[in-house]
């Protein structure tokens, strides 16, 4: 952990750095690759709907020693439609049919007590209308609209256009993924999922909002020197706060790691499945975008601007005229600000120096000593 703290505070003085900026063509090709790989998963496949948005009934069954693949052969023998089947806790199951009335769901749970070999009281039976599952879905898509427009206003404001483009670029980018894994793994899609990705949001804005404020601190005054270019400082930015994203991922994905993993996947906890993988892939891409995706793009809007390109030349010629190939080491922050009078005096000497001895120094003194 020390050594972390260590590599933290390096990165942040910027001692040692990594060139994400520089590099970002690579980072938009993996995006868009992955971007890709998830819409065609959910074109190919599409999303498991719960009967929450379509309609139908769950019938909820506490023990039992029917195997899962046994009682969803039932249930779609019992209500002539497709059935998905979970399990809950040890030996309860979750039987889900879709688009069956009051009547057909009586029926359904009259057939699966004889099937299943258990008295009719011992399942629980919930019947959801698709009008009901229609009001949320549209609820769903009203909150996300209003969630993204007022990110956008918000970020325009405190920062400026440029950063609130980029980061719902980036929130667009996660919330893409976040689906295309749902309809690649089939998971069901609740409003747990929808819970989900509205905190997914959140988290992933987090991360992007600390560099951008970061960068917005470094930038002042930018055009008076000609040390670094936009794209060096917005590097500085993402590395002096690597560490910092880092951890905060890390300590936020390991908690939903546990009711992922053990309270989903060893507990079969149906609705802990829905929730925990929304928030588990937002988190991870929610990181990744904020490091990867919305600073660069940031840095390639910035450097389209007139001020900007002319910063670029004047560094660029400074530089080839002091035979420097590579930028600075120092980082900016606001203990270090702009000073072209620092830039432009002279560069200092390097190795020893001859300097001329006084005329009337040491004459006749063997110590060389006046008196």
């Amino acid at each position: 952990m020390s050594k972390l703290g260590t590599l933290g505070a390096r990165l942040h003085r910027g001692e040692i750095g990594y060139d994400f900026v520089g590099k970002r063509f690579i980072w938009y090709g993996l995006s868009i690759l992955i971007t890709i790989t998830a819409i065609l998963g959910l074109s190919v496949r599409g999303l498991n709907m719960g009967i929450e948005f379509e309609g139908g009934a769950v019938f909820t069954i506490e023990k039992t020693s029917v195997s899962v693949s046994q009682a969803e052969k039932y249930a779609e023998e019992a209500s002539g439609h497709d059935a998905i089947v979970q399990t809950l806790g040890k030996d309860g199951l979750r039987i889900q049919v879709a688009t069956i009335d009051t009547a057909a769901a009586d029926k359904v749970s009259a057939k699966l007590a004889t099937d299943l070999g258990i008295p009719e009281k011992d399942i629980t039976g919930e019947l959801v209308g698709p009008s009901w599952g229609d009001q949320v879905a549209n609820k769903a898509w009203q909150g996300l609209v209003i969630f993204m427009f007022l990110v956008v206003i918000y970020l325009a404001i405190a920062f400026e256009w440029r950063m609130a483009v980029a980061a719902l670029v980036a929130l667009i980018h996660d919330i893409t993924i976040t689906v295309g894994i749902y309809a690649l793994v089939g998971f069901e899609v609740t409003p747990g999922t929808v819970i989900g990705l509205l905190t997914i949001l959140g988290y992933s804005l987090y991360d992007t909002v600390v560099v951008f404020d970061s960068l917005k601190e470094q930038t002042k005054d930018i055009t008076k020197q000609t040390r670094w270019t936009y794209s060096e400082i917005a590097d500085r930015s993402i590395n002096g706060t690597l560490v910092r994203s880092i951890n905060t991922t890390v300590v936020a994905l390991l908690p939903v790691a546990g009711l992922l993993f053990i309270g989903g996947g060893v507990l079969g906890a149906g609705m802990l499945n829905d929730i925990s993988l929304s928030l588990f892939v937002g988190l991870a891409a929610g990181a990744y975008s904020s490091i990867f995706i919305a600073t660069p793009l940031v840095a390639d809007l910035k450097e389209r601007e007139p001020q900007m390109k002319a910063l670029k030349k004047r560094v660029l010629a400074k530089r080839a005229q002091a035979g420097q190939d590579d930028a600075p080491t120092a980082t900016v922050s606001d203990e270090q600000p702009y000073d072209d009078e620092d830039e432009d005096a002279a560069p200092a000497v390097v190795g020893p120096r001859n300097q001329p001895a006084s005329r009337n120094r040491g004459r006749g003194r063997p110590s060389g000593k006046r008196r």
